[in-house]
C-alpha cells in the first residue's frame, strides 16, 4: 500500500521563476571568483602545472606529471581539459585564463545537470502532490519546474561549493560528472537515450577523474533502485496516457534494456580504469579518538549548510516513502548517493573532494523538503537568512573600509598585521562590483518580503541570494589581498630578483624537496629552467626550508652557499631556501661525490618523506587561516 504524499501544492504555488533571473544568478555565481587573480595554492596552481607540462608538450597524457614525476592525484580528464583549453586559446588569452574559462563552464554544467536531476526526479510518480477532491493540484510538469528551481537555489547556497568550486582542480570535475550520473539516473524512465548519454560522460568522467572507485558504487547503486523498483514505477511514468498491453510490454522492456546499459557502463569503467591504472585505494580511517571525529563533523555543518537541515526535513516529512521495502526513487538516489560519499569520507583522507561530490544531491533531497514547508517555517528561513546575510555583508564592507581608510584603527591595524607587506588600495572596478552586489541583495529582500502570490522556491531565495552577495564581495572587494596570500607571484618574483634572473637566466636551477606547487610557480612566472636532475651542475638550488637539516646527507654543501629564505605571505611555514654554488667541481669528482651520497641519500628517503608530510599539514593549516583571515 503506498503512502500519501506529504506534498499538498496547488496549481498556483508552482508558479515559475523568472528564467531570466535564475539564468543571471547562475552565470554571476559561476563567473565570480574566475577573474582578476592568479593561480592560488594547493590545488589549483598544482593543476595548472600539469595542464602546462602537457600542452607545451613536456609530459605523458596518460602520466601526467611535473619534472618527470608523476602528478600526485590520479586523474586524467581534469589535465587533458586544461591542456586542450590551454592549446586551443588564441594568443592574447593567458594560459591560466584559458583553463579558467573552462572550468566556468564546467561549474555552469553542474548547476544545469543539477536542475535537470531534480526535475526528473520530481517527476516520479511518488514524488507527486496530493490530489484534490475536486481539482487544482499542481501539474506534474509545473510541479516538476518549481522543486528544481528551489534545487538548483539550494545548491548555490551550499557554503562549501563557493570555493572548491572555483578552482582548475579535479574536484570540479568529479563535482561535474556526479551531477550529469545523477541526471542520468534520474532521467533514466523517461529520456532514455538522453539518459545513456548523459550517465556514460557522468560515469566516465568520474572514471577518468580519479574516482572510478566513486563511479562504479554509484553506478550500482542506480541499478539496485532501478532494478529493485516495481516494474509500474516505470509505467506510471507515462501514466497521462492509456496504456495497452502492448504499451505496457514495451515499457518493461525499456526497463531491463535500461538495467542492462548500466551494467555494460559499470563494466566499461572498471576495465578503463583498470586499463589506464586508476585504481588506487587510500584507505585511511580516522582513529578513534575525539579530536578527528569532532573534526569531521564540525566540517559536514559548515560545509553542507544550510542544505543539511532542509534535508533532514525531507526524511522525516516523506519517511513513509523512504521506509517502504521498496523506496521511491527519488529519495532513493539523492539518499544513497550522500551515503556513499559520507562513508567516503570516513574511509579516506579525502574529506572534502568526497563531500562535494554530495552537494548535489543534497540539494535534491533539500528541494522536496519545499513543498511540505509550512509557513512559519518558511518565514523563520527568511528571517534567519535575512539577518545572517546582511551582517556578514556588513562585516565585509567594515572590513575592507577600515583596511583602505584606516579607520577605525583598530581593526585597519589588525588587517596591516596580517597582510604583512600588501598595502590596500581602493580600486572602482572592485568597488563598483561590490556595490552592485549589495544593492542587488537589498532589492531581492525588499522583493521577498513583499505580498507575492505563494510559490513553493520562495524559501530558497533569500539564503542562495545571500551566499551569492557574500561571494561576490569576497571576490570583489577582498580579491586583492585573497589572492596576495594565496598567490606564489610574491615568491617567484622575489627568487627571480635574488638570482638576478631579470638580468641573466641562470642555465638550469636545481629543486629539491619542492611541492609542486612551487615549482608550478616558478616556473610560470619566473621562467626559471628547473631540474629534479641531481648530476646536473647547476648554479643555484631551490629547497624548502624543512630540509635543510638533512641536505648534508643529499648534497655537498661546501659547495653551496645559503643566499637567504622566500617565506610566502600568509603562510610563514611556506618557505623556500636559496643556495647559490661557491665551487664548480669536475665531472669526474661530482660522479664520484654523487655516488657516495646513493646510500645516504636512499637512508634520508623516509626522513624527506616526513617532512614533506609535516610541510602539507602546516600549509594546509596556514591555507584555512589565510582563507578566514580578513584583508
Amino acid at each position: 500500500m503506498h503512502q500519501p504524499s506529504p506534498a499538498i501544492v496547488s496549481q498556483d504555488g508552482v508558479r515559475r521563476l523568472p528564467r531570466w533571473g535564475l539564468l543571471l544568478f547562475c552565470v554571476i555565481y559561476a563567473l565570480a571568483g574566475f577573474f582578476w587573480r592568479d593561480p592560488w595554492k594547493r590545488d589549483d596552481i598544482t593543476s595548472f602545472g600539469y595542464m602546462l607540462e602537457l600542452a607545451q608538450g613536456n609530459g605523458n597524457w596518460l602520466n601526467p606529471g611535473l619534472l618527470g614525476e608523476s602528478a600526485h592525484f590520479n586523474a586524467l580528464l581534469p589535465y587533458w581539459l586544461g591542456a586542450w583549453a590551454i592549446q586551443c586559446a588564441p594568443a592574447w588569452i593567458t594560459p591560466s585564463l584559458a583553463v579558467r574559462l573552462v572550468f566556468a563552464a564546467l561549474l555552469f554544467l553542474t548547476m544545469l545537470a543539477t536542475w535537470y536531476a531534480v526535475y526528473y526526479l520530481a517527476r516520479s510518480r511518488r514524488a507527486q502532490p496530493v490530489s484534490f477532491a475536486f481539482g487544482g493540484e499542481a501539474k506534474p510538469a509545473d510541479y516538476a519546474r518549481a522543486v528544481a528551481d528551489g534545487g538548483i537555489l539550494a545548491l548555490l547556497a551550499c557554503l562549501g561549493l563557493a570555493q572548491p568550486a572555483h578552482e582548475t582542480a579535479p574536484a570540479l570535475v568529479q563535482l561535474c560528472s556526479a551531477a550529469l550520473l545523477l541526471f542520468g539516473l534520474a532521467a533514466l524512465p523517461y529520456r532514455a537515450r538522453l539518459a545513456a548519454a548523459v550517465g556514460s560522460l557522468g560515469m566516465l568522467g568520474l572514471t577518468l577523474s580519479g574516482a572510478p572507485t566513486i563511479a562504479v558504487l554509484l553506478g550500482t547503486l542506480g541499478l539496485l533502485v532501478h532494478g529493485t523498483g516495481h516494474a509500474t514505477d516505470w509505467v506510471a511514468t507515462h501514466s497521462e496516457y492509456e496504456q495497452t498491453a502492448q504499451e505496457l510490454q514495451r515499457l518493461r522492456r525499456r526497463r531491463w534494456c535500461g538495467l542492462m546499459g548500466i551494467v555494460t557502463l559499470l563494466l566499461l569503467s572498471a576495465v578503463l580504469a583498470s586499463w589506464l591504472d586508476l585504481w588506487r585505494w587510500r584507505i585511511d580511517p580516522p582513529p578513534m579518538r575525539w579530536v578527528p571525529w569532532r573534526n569531521w563533523i564540525r566540517m559536514h555543518l559548515w560545509f553542507c549548510w544550510p542544505v543539511w537541515p532542509f534535508t533532514l526535513w525531507t526524511l522525516w516529512g516523506w519517511r513513509h516513502q523512504w521506509r517502504q521495502a521498496l523506496p521511491s526513487r527519488h529519495i532513493a538516489l539523492p539518499l544513497g548517493m550522500i551515503f556513499i560519499s559520507t562513508l567516503g569520507t570516513l574511509l579516506t583522507n579525502r574529506n572534502d573532494t568526497l563531500l562535494l561530490l554530495a552537494l548535489p544531491a543534497y540539494a535534491a533531497l533539500a528541494a522536496f523538503a519545499l513543498p511540505t514547508f509550512r509557513r512559519s517555517v518558511g518565514a523563520f528561513v527568511d528571517w534567519f537568512s535575512l539577518i545572517l546575510f546582511s551582517l556578514a555583508g556588513s562585516y565585509i564592507w567594515f572590513v575592507w573600509i577600515a583596511a583602505v581608510t584606516g579607520v577605525p584603527e583598530r581593526p585597519a591595524a589588525r588587517v596591516y598585521r596580517m597582510l604583512e607587506g600588501f598595502t590596500p588600495r581602493f580600486k572602482w572596478g572592485m568597488f563598483l562590483l561590490g556595490l552592485l552586489a549589495t544593492l542587488a541583495w537589498g532589492a531581492l529582500v525588499r522583493w521577498r518580503t513583499m505580498r507575492l502570490r505563494p510559490a513553493i522556491w520562495k524559501s530558497m531565495i533569500l539564503p542562495a541570494g545571500g551566499v551569492g552577495m557574500c561571494w561576490v564581495l569576497l571576490t570583489s572587494l577582498w580579491l586583492p589581498a585573497l589572492n596576495y596570500t594565496k598567490s606564489y607571484v610574491p615568491v617567484a618574483r622575489s627568487i627571480s630578483h635574488m638570482m638576478g634572473a631579470e638580468q641573466h637566466m641562470p642555465a638550469c636551477v636545481q629543486v629539491y624537496a619542492l611541492e609542486d606547487a612551487q615549482i608550478t610557480a616558478l616556473m610560470y612566472y619566473s621562467k626559471l629552467p628547473l631540474t629534479r636532475n641531481k648530476a646536473a651542475s647547476c648554479p643555484w638550488l631551490l629547497t624548502h626550508e624543512k630540509t635543510l637539516p638533512i641536505l648534508p646527507h643529499v648534497f655537498d654543501m661546501q659547495q653551496w652557499q645559503q643566499q637567504g629564505v622566500v617565506r610566502r605571505p600568509g603562510d610563514k611555514n611556506d618557505a623556500i631556501a636559496v643556495f647559490a654554488r661557491t665551487t664548480h667541481t669536475s665531472p669526474n669528482a661530482r660522479n664520484s661525490s654523487e655516488a657516495g651520497k646513493d646510500d645516504s641519500h636512499s637512508a634520508s628517503t623516509a626522513v624527506n618523506a616526513s617532512t614533506n608530510a609535516d610541510t602539507s599539514a602546516n600549509a594546509a593549516s596556514g591555507a584555512a587561516s589565510a582563507s578566514s583571515a580578513t584583508p
